[in-house]
């Protein structure tokens, strides 16, 4: 059908773990460096989904290797379920969930692709999808809007080095902005699918590539501060994503 597996894509294989135990049928592929790759089904509303779910690992490089690789292989559905924390924690607090409709590239993987003018956004049939998962599931505490993708988290979270004024200033601005959350992978995961869709498009192959996240927030203005709550948000991020891609699949067949 020219769309592959449908792919979630945690950070840590922790959470890929944790996410393959919903699986049946389902094979590990090890890796050495614990990229390990679950394939399964889950069942959907009109039969069952083949699924796939993989770490990325931290950060922007590491998730150029794996979405890349995963591209090359055939997938075209890469949903992101991960993590962030608040930039707006008097009106976004730990537990609350993030949809990112688009992110900051503060970052520079993704500039080796194309210039920093160039936006990095979310696939619009992933947002409707998300939309109306939240809606079928009852959710509240859904947040969606602009998340911010950094290169380091002690730099310009944690004040880290000697520029830390500066990083400051920079997340000062971008909370005043109206940006929801920062964490480290979106905004590249988003231009990948605006490069490779246009690949698909030039070399005229069937099918769309379809890219988005969903952000569990596990800290505000006090970070990681209750590992409960956190723990939580982390299962309804993953309980999200698995309603979305069943309504990704429904929309495919």
């Amino acid at each position: 059908h020219g769309r592959g597996r449908y792919l979630l894509l945690p950070g840590s294989d922790g959470r890929a773990a944790l996410i393959a135990e919903r699986l049946s049928d389902l094979v590990v592929k090890r890796h050495p460096r614990a990229h390990n790759l679950y394939l399964g089904r889950l069942e959907g509303d009109g039969g069952q989904v083949d699924l796939g779910v993989i770490s990325t690992g931290m950060g922007t490089p590491s998730l150029d290797i794996i979405v890349t690789e995963l591209f090359r292989l055939g997938a075209r559905r890469f949903l992101r379920v991960g993590t962030c924390g608040s930039l707006q924690p008097r009106v976004l607090r730990q537990g609350a969930l993030v949809v990112p409709t688009a992110a900051v590239r503060d970052e520079s993987t993704s500039r080796r692709y194309l210039p920093p003018e160039f936006p990095a956004v979310a696939s619009r049939k992933v947002l409707r999808a998300v939309e109306l998962a939240v809606e079928e599931r009852g959710e509240e505490d859904v947040h969606f809007g602009i998340c911010h993708s950094k290169d380091s988290l002690f730099a310009r979270e944690f004040g880290a080095g000697p520029l830390a004024s500066e990083n400051g200033r920079y997340m000062e601005i971008l909370a005043r902005g109206g940006v929801l959350a920062s964490e480290m992978e979106a905004s590249h995961l988003f231009v990948l699918g605006s490069v490779f869709g246009q690949e698909l498009r030039e070399t005229s192959q069937n099918g769309e590539l379809l890219c988005g996240a969903v952000l569990a927030v596990i800290g505000d203005d006090q970070p990681f501060s209750d590992a409960a709550i956190g723990a939580a948000a982390v299962e309804r991020a993953i309980e999200l994503s698995l309603h979305t891609l069943k309504i990704l699949a429904r929309w495919d067949r």
